[in-house]
């Protein structure tokens, strides 16, 4: 699929044919690249709804997802840093931190650009959904202040637990995905600032992720 995933689509039984139709049962695995150890996860027998008034259906079962999730976490795709230079485009930096948290403030009083560390800690989980699907993720953020000699410093880490829903629909036959932040929480789990409350952060955060649209991907 990509560098970090391979899929497995190969046949699990032998093709049902019938007059008006063709069943086709794909085992639709994902590994982790180079790693064919096999997922956490048992796959479950489902059905495509009875219709005939379109020429194909495919249908993407819950251990797809699952797989992918394990996958990719495996891979350690989830682990992203933020550089310097992205921060300073969406005009991140200390100065915006020590506007929200007085302790940062404090401790750097020359503003600085910052770089962030995102990482998942546990595999994120994928359920299915009328019309959509969920997940829970649980990671968390290093923030870092950049300083003029290129050394970084760290200034705080945050544990995060969010919950998200995913709504596709179909439009001008093109597939759009709508997300919606459904719960976000932070805790503090070490500080190079000293102790400060996370919930102003936290409520910026979700008002700024409350909703957002998944970039749409032609199809039909």
């Amino acid at each position: 699929i990509d560098d970090f995933t391979k899929v497995d689509y190969s046949l699990n039984s032998l093709p049902a044919v019938f007059q008006p139709f063709i069943d086709l049962n794909l085992k639709g695995t994902v590994y982790p690249a180079g790693n064919y150890t096999g997922p956490p996860y048992v796959a479950a027998p489902f059905t495509i709804p009875d219709q005939s008034d379109s020429m194909l259906y495919l249908a993407f079962s819950e251990y797809f997802f699952q797989t992918s999730s394990f996958a990719y976490y495996s891979a350690g795709a989830f682990n992203i840093t933020i550089a310097e230079e992205t921060c300073n485009y969406f005009n991140i930096s200390s100065e915006i931190f020590s506007s929200i948290i007085p302790e940062v403030a404090k401790y750097s009083v020359t503003p600085y650009p910052v770089m962030l560390k995102l990482m998942a800690t546990e595999i994120p989980i994928i359920s299915l959904e009328q019309d959509s699907f969920t997940a829970e993720i649980q990671g968390s953020m290093e923030v870092f202040a950049v300083l003029p000699d290129s050394a970084t410093q760290s200034l705080f880490t945050m544990n995060i637990a969010a919950n998200t829903s995913i709504a596709l629909n179909i439009f001008d036959q093109k597939l759009m995905g709508s997300l919606c932040l459904n719960r976000l929480q932070l805790s503090l789990a070490h500080s190079n600032v000293g102790f400060f409350e996370v919930s102003l952060l936290e409520n910026i955060l979700s008002y700024i992720l409350q909703t957002e649209v998944i970039p749409s991907a032609n199809g039909k």
